[in-house]
């Protein structure tokens, strides 16, 4: 784990997300305090999420599956692009 001052990290931001994106995590320090630590993204679960609507279709509040239902046909695309496995 890498520590760097928020200045430190403020001239070298794109080298700071460049090393998120390859896995490090990177605290934050200002005043010699941890204030923030800066890592990779979490992978989306988009196969666990449509997995969960599949199995409760018919088991859910009606009012709130129409709203599910209808979210889903909104962002259809959208979530292709954000969760690829999905």
């Amino acid at each position: 784990m890498k520590v760097m001052t928020a200045t430190e990290a403020s001239r070298n931001f794109a080298a700071v997300l460049d090393e998120a994106e390859h896995g490090e995590m990177i605290v934050v320090t200002r005043g010699g305090r941890r204030i923030a630590v800066i890592g990779p993204a979490p992978v989306a679960p988009g196969r666990m999420v449509k997995a969960f609507l599949a199995r409760s279709a018919g088991t859910l509040d009606a009012e709130f599956e129409a709203d599910v239902t209808a979210a889903r046909e909104s962002v259809r695309d959208e979530m292709r692009t954000t969760w690829p496995d999905a």
